[in-house]
């Protein structure tokens, strides 16, 4: 196990209910059937958002997901369709459907007629301080729930997202993708109070999935198995085809999030005061994180001398940051139950 920075929580042995909010995406289909083969996790809902691809898709595929999954007692609630203040931009490397072309059959469930942001606050005002959210897209929809009823921030017992980075972006050299596509979604969940723990690039781009970690997935025998080995296969092989070089496979970073949630010996954290640049026209989306010095804001302008130099001399690093990360232990949980070995 890793060692710690940062006092955690003791394991955990009743169920632990969580919303996933995802925009699924390749690694978020297979962080969504990786996450319903997890024993420790009662699924509330799933909430889509607008991210990889447009919210339509998203919704859908996370349809396909619950059924291929066997779990259509989850249900799916459609959320934002684009960010908070910004158009939306999707990202190619998920092909046009999301799913890297593979097709799968159309859903034969629908969505829920409740928002998603509105389906977060029954849920999460049902059961205070018991439920969590694991977020893998922007935060749009955490953004609009928290927005829409500010009490909430005190009866979410936790947010662990995958987003992020202290150590540079996969979007610009700043700002990694689900921070990116809405910024200020993001600020908003950090400035809320909620206790988040970040799962960013710093961990995910070591968590790469290979040839024989697919060979191990396709060697099961389920559904849901043969679909993420689908998936897994179809991805590899269009990332080899796209010329890509320096890596051996795919980061796997929406599957880290929820192995984090699960087990946090994954992953090392560091508390650390995050804030999101959403000013910066070459930084936008950027994850700033302060640890042991003061918090500042950039230097003040001479026609703005009453702007303080300093945003804050002291400050609470209240976000979990993940900076180191156990590969192997991440990928036995995540091979062995994909594979229905575990």
């Amino acid at each position: 196990m890793l060692p710690q920075d940062t006092d955690l929580p003791g394991p955990e042995t009743a169920l632990r209910k969580v919303i996933i909010d995802t925009d699924p995406g390749v690694d978020d289909a297979l962080a969504l059937l990786f996450a319903m083969r997890s024993p420790e996790l009662k699924i509330e809902a799933i909430t889509a958002v607008a991210g990889n691809v447009p919210l339509d898709l998203t919704v859908s595929n996370a349809l396909r997901m619950v059924e291929i999954a066997g779990r259509t007692d989850i249900p799916v609630a459609a959320g934002a369709r684009a960010p908070l203040r910004r158009r939306l931009v999707t990202a190619t490397s998920h092909g046009m459907n999301g799913l890297g072309g593979i097709e799968f059959p159309a859903p034969e469930i629908k969505p829920v007629d409740e928002p998603a942001a509105d389906a977060i606050e029954r849920i999460v005002s049902r059961s205070p301080g018991e439920v969590s959210i694991i977020a893998v897209g922007p935060l749009t929809n955490v953004a609009t729930a928290l927005q829409a009823y500010p009490w909430l921030a005190k009866q979410i017992r936790e947010i662990v997202l995958m987003g992020g980075s202290l150590s540079g972006g996969n979007m610009t050299p700043a700002a990694e993708f689900n921070i990116y596509v809405d910024p200020e979604g993001a600020s908003v969940v950090f400035r809320s109070g909620v206790r988040v723990t970040m799962v960013g690039l710093d961990v995910t781009r070591k968590c790469i999935l290979t040839d024989n970690h697919v060979r191990e997935i396709e060697a099961g025998s389920d559904a849901l198995s043969h679909a993420a080995a689908r998936i897994a296969r179809n991805d590899l092989e269009r990332w080899r085809q796209t010329g890509q070089t320096g890596s051996p496979g795919r980061a796997m970073h929406d599957p880290l999030a929820v192995a984090t949630f699960i087990d946090r010996g994954v992953v090392r954290l560091r508390e650390y005061f995050v804030a999101v640049e959403t000013q910066g026209a070459l930084t936008a989306g950027e994850t700033v994180g302060y640890s042991e010095v003061p918090l500042r804001q950039s230097a003040p302008l001479k026609d703005l001398s009453t702007l303080s130099e300093a945003a804050s001399a002291t400050f609470v690093p209240i976000t979990r940051v993940a900076v180191e990360v156990d590969p192997a232990r991440f990928f036995k949980m995540f091979i062995a139950r994909l594979a229905g070995r575990a």
